[in-house]
């Protein structure tokens, strides 16, 4: 499932899986042995049923027994962490209420807002260009920008939040990518403890479930891995389907925004993260006549289960029945604030750019190699170039403000953000001010504190009493290409 052929066409692989019964044995990577769960009824059987099938990978018989090398790439991927995703019971309820609550305080309007504001400057930086990789140009920077919004992360730790990330997702030098993003997570908690604020992280720190800094770490490497590259492939597998599918093309040339349902196509037949939810089961079991062994890996196939022939794909237009996002105590806690993103990134892009096309077949797009991911290598558009009205002549484009004006906007009834910090004196009348590497994603005031605490928010200060074990030293490295993006240098 590493090769270049599962990624060219991992369809025609579930298919032949499929003659194994509702699981079927697969090598992950080099050496991982594990059993490709495809069935949708037995993908329910298993996610649903922890007290069978655990999440703690410290039962990993081949890991347990020196069979996985320290630099395989599916160690970072499956091994445990103290986190929401890999505990089970009372430690998996009291993390998972941790991230639950904190979730719950996010401001739709305002991620909104933001989102729509970071969509508009990386389209004004290739709006003139006539062309874009939607991939590198725009899909996979945007979750990063939001995410570093949302954490309250100094923007100057982008770089090494994506060397991290796609170094764990692809499997290059995983081992060190997974170092280097941990080392990352340690300094934010560190910085983060000193400065609270209205953000995810401060939230996590102040929750009663009582974080030490090492479950810190592994609740943000998750969030921040669950937030980005799997957002990354969903918006651009989103915009791969409604610039080729005939059933959406024919919309988008009418004036219309199909995106919603673009998108639940896409979650029913190419989910982001196609394989995941690793488990391993307590004891030998049974599974539609397949033998499970305790403590051998078992991976839930979400993109073979969801085109399991045994459901009615003609009844999938509206139905959300999709397990994209997992299903059970392990479902996906984000998957509101989730679509959130992916649709407004989508129509944004659309609104500016009405008439983009591919610049290449549909079937010439490539691919990346992976087990878990189905996402694209690069997405090559093109389109009549638009001036960014404002733009210095010869300069970056960005300052001024958008030169099209939405071509169908079904989210204008929401109210805009503005910069909570003051006028921006650069600001252009009727466009949301810029986006700097200051936290802004509520006012971020000395007083009044932090926002009114939920039911599951401690009501004293964001840091706890223990003694933080954070390496941080509070020195930063020097100004990263996102952190000079993000200045407008």
């Amino acid at each position: 499932m590493y090769g270049k052929e599962f990624a060219a066409d991992p369809a025609a692989f579930y298919q032949h899986l499929r003659q194994y019964g509702p699981a079927a044995p697969v090598e992950l990577y080099p050496g991982v042995r594990a059993s490709l769960v495809t069935s949708y009824a037995a993908a329910l059987d298993v996610l649903r049923t922890p007290e069978t099938f655990s999440k703690d990978s410290r039962r990993w018989n081949d890991l347990n027994n020196g069979r996985i090398a320290p630099d395989n790439p599916a160690r970072p991927m499956m091994e445990y962490r103290p986190n929401c995703l890999l505990t089970d019971g009372a430690e998996h309820a009291r993390l998972r209420g941790a991230v639950d609550d904190s979730l719950e305080r996010l401001d739709p309007v305002a991620l909104r807002g933001y989102v729509e504001r970071s969509a508009d400057q990386l389209i004004d930086r290739f709006a003139e260009r006539g062309e874009a990789d939607l991939v590198a140009d725009y899909a996979r920077t945007l979750p990063l920008l939001v995410f570093n919004e949302l954490f309250g992360s100094p923007a100057e730790f982008g770089d090494r939040l994506v060397a991290g990330l796609i170094g764990i997702f692809d499997g290059i030098d995983a081992e060190r990518a997974n170092q280097e993003l941990t080392e990352c997570m340690l300094e934010l908690v560190a910085y983060k403890r000193a400065r609270p604020g209205p953000d995810i992280t401060s939230w996590l720190m102040a929750h009663s479930a009582r974080l030490t800094d090492e479950e810190m770490v592994h609740q943000l490497v998750l969030l921040m891995g669950a937030g980005t590259e799997p957002q990354l492939n969903l918006i651009t597998n989103g915009l791969r389907l409604l610039l080729s599918d005939d059933r959406f093309a024919g919309s988008l040339a009418g004036g219309s925004l199909p995106v919603e349902d673009a998108l639940d196509e896409v979650l029913w037949a190419d989910p982001p993260m196609a394989n995941y939810a690793v488990h391993f089961p307590v004891r030998d079991v049974d599974l539609g006549g397949v033998r499970l062994p305790a403590g051998d890996p078992v991976v839930i196939s979400f993109s073979a289960a969801n085109t399991d022939p045994a459901l009615a794909a003609e009844h999938r237009a509206g139905n959300r029945a999709h397990l994209a996002w997992s299903a059970g105590p392990h479902a996906c806690p984000a998957q509101g604030p989730a679509r959130l993103i992916a649709t407004v990134a989508v129509e944004k892009l659309l609104d500016r750019l009405p008439d983009m096309e591919l610049a290449l077949p549909v079937g010439e797009l490539p691919w990346r190699s992976g087990p878990f991911h189905r996402a694209l290598a690069a997405l090559p558009v093109r389109f009549p170039a638009v001036p960014v009205a404002g733009a210095p002549a010869g300069g970056t484009p960005g300052a001024g403000a958008r030169a099209t004006a939405p071509r169908s906007a079904p989210h204008d009834a929401a109210p805009q953000s503005t910069d909570p910090r003051g006028t921006d004196p650069g600001a252009v009348p009727g466009r949301p001010a810029e986006t700097t590497g200051e936290t802004s994603w509520q006012p971020l005031q000395t007083d009044p504190p932090l926002p009114a605490p939920t039911r599951s928010t401690r009501p004293a200060a964001t840091s706890t009493a223990r003694p933080s074990v954070s390496t941080g030293t509070g020195r930063w490295r020097g100004w990263s290409s996102l952190a000079a993006w993000w200045r407008g240098r």
